[in-house]
């Protein structure tokens, strides 16, 4: 190859390598697409909401009274639609009183700003661009002075750029309200907005608290259930999810709300907590474009009130909410937990008594665990009455552990008996009582439910305590009532009937067992003491009655 060909090619291959290092390393700065990225410009849920720490709380009536308002009314909500910023901010729980008090006021579940925990819903549209929103400040219009199931709301309002938004509001017989929102475009080009609604509340002291029930944020994304607690919420640091179906809100033992969305797009889910005992629950829908001279429609769901069990399975079954029943804390025996709840829902619209329904809820569990109680039974009845040769065996072969244990199991043998068997009952009992449990701290059916005599609130403890009836001021601890006590005088005498454990420390740890459960149970739901005191009897009475046929003393 000739000189200068060789000189030219080398010439090309370093011109090649100049070019594309200067492109690679001296790039020039493109210009910004016009298309805006929305997760940078568009951001919900962010914006503090006005809460001076300095001004004193005023009264939530106060603060009702002198704006302006569109009254809702339903057999279970009262309360009212605030025209500034179009704000579900006062809502009221007809059927559930604070307490048991005569005077006692409706459960109050929605409250404004400027009240001491303000607690509200509130929906719209975000735009990456310059647009003139409805925002919280916006005054609407409304076309009608009520909110019921008959008579819907429609609020307007126009922005001066061309957009006309048009909110209707209806709400059923319960606790669901539904928002069709609607923007109008009659500007001259195409604008792009997003559907956003947000629930933000104030917690207070609440916060903090401690419960058996989960309270914080419950949510189902995509058909699965997601728990947070609220500690588990740090400011700064939201949790986000993208989502097409779910529903999402803050949840209290007895009360919940929440957004619920169902849309075949894309959702930006979001938990965040914006002050120090304020959290919110914001969504952000898939950018919907108007073109000029048409409109663009879509729907959201808030749910706010109680969580009455068999209204929140018809929402998931005809509503089409997925997993709603999970709004409520099931425990991990759900499928125990809810079947006992829908019987004791028949018995008590049968009975019409909550606690009578709990003792025959009670009788109908020891009548179908009869089979196996009295395998048990018989077993501890042969236990029993061949107590006597194993404590002559005790005695001879107290040197020798190993021949101790060989010796009695001989003996078990001989006689045909299955000591294991006396304890099937009692793991069988172990699921049945946390279900039990669940059901009556969840159930808001059971909530001040009364049963006879002292006991006016099933889900509350026993209220007749030794302080009460003796003046003798105790320890909370120790500080039990009538039932708590009555069941463990039930669990003392039913353990007498059972064969004394062989070895001395569980024979001590056994015998501790009733005044432990006393303390313990002196603290729950009256009606699970009351169902665990008729259980005892139950028991007590098959037990007898084996020995008697046994001729065990």
């Amino acid at each position: 190859m000739k000189e200068e060909t060789k000189s030219l090619y080398l010439a090309v291959f370093v011109s090649i390598l100049i070019i594309f290092g200067v492109n690679h390393f001296f790039a020039p700065k493109m210009p910004p697409k016009e298309a805006p990225k929305p997760e940078k410009k568009v951001e919900i849920g962010v914006e503090a909401v006005a809460i001076s720490e300095t001004v004193q709380p005023k009264d939530v009536d106060e603060i009702v009274s002198s704006e302006a308002r569109v009254l809702l009314k339903n057999s279970s909500l009262d309360g009212s639609v605030r025209l500034k910023g179009a704000r579900f901010d006062f809502l009221k729980l007809v059927k559930y009183k604070q307490t048991l008090e005569e005077n006692s006021e409706n459960v109050e579940l929605f409250a404004p700003i400027g009240s001491i925990h303000p607690y509200f819903a509130e929906f719209g549209f975000l735009s990456s661009e310059n647009i003139n929103l409805p925002n919280a400040d916006t005054l609407w219009a409304a076309k009608g002075d009520f909110l019921t199931p008959t008579t819907p709301l429609t609020l307007e309002w126009t922005n001066g750029q061309g957009l006309k938004f048009v909110r209707k509001i209806s709400i059923d017989e319960h606790y669901l309200i539904t928002i069709d929102q609607t923007v109008e475009n009659n500007t001259a080009r195409a604008v792009v907005l997003y559907p956003y609604g947000r629930i933000w509340r104030d917690f207070g002291d609440a916060a903090s608290s401690q419960s058996v029930v989960h309270e914080g944020i419950t949510a189902v994304i995509d058909g699965a259930l997601k728990e947070f607690k609220l500690k588990d919420i740090k400011e700064g640091e939201p949790k986000t999810f993208e989502t097409k179906e779910s529903w999402a809100g803050f949840s209290d033992r007895y009360w919940f709300s929440a957004l619920i969305l169902d849309t075949s797009d894309k959702n930006t889910l979001k938990f965040s907590k914006t002050g120090e005992k304020a959290y919110q629950i914001d969504y952000m829908g898939a950018p919907i474009s108007i073109e000029s001279g048409k409109a663009h429609s879509n729907t959201v769901r808030l749910f706010a009130g109680a969580k009455e069990i068999k209204l929140l399975d018809r929402y998931a079954k005809k509503g089409g909410i997925q997993k709603f029943d999970l709004a409520i804390d099931f425990g991990w025996y759900y499928f125990l937990t809810k079947p006992f709840f829908y019987i004791l829902d028949f018995l008590y619209a049968l009975i019409g008594n909550m606690g009578w329904a709990i003792l025959v809820f009670a009788a109908l569990l020891r009548l179908l665990m009869f089979p196996i109680a009295n395998k048990s039974y018989e077993s501890m009845s042969k236990m029993r009455k061949i107590q006597p040769k194993v404590q002559e065996i005790q005695q001879k072969y107290q040197a020798d552990k190993v021949l101790l244990q060989q010796k009695t199991m001989e003996l078990y043998k001989k006689e045909k008996i299955n000591p294991a068997s006396g304890c099937l009952p009692m793991f069988i009992q172990i699921p049945i009582f946390f279900s039990l449990y669940k059901v009556l701290n969840i159930a808001i059916e059971i909530r001040h439910a009364p049963f006879v005599g002292w006991i006016k609130d099933l889900s509350a403890p026993d209220p007749l305590t030794i302080s009460v009836w003796s003046h003798i001021p105790l320890p909370a601890l120790l500080d039990i009532g009538v039932w708590p006590i009555l069941m463990g005088l039930t669990m003392w005498f039913q353990q007498k009937l059972n064969p004394a454990p062989t070895n001395k420390d569980q024979a001590r740890m056994f015998a501790l067992m009733p005044f432990i459960f006393t303390i313990m149970l002196g603290h729950f739901a009256s009606g699970l003491v009351i169902y665990w005191t008729l259980s005892n009897i139950l028991s007590i009475v098959q037990q007898r009655a084996i020995m008697f046929k046994n001729g065990v003393k």
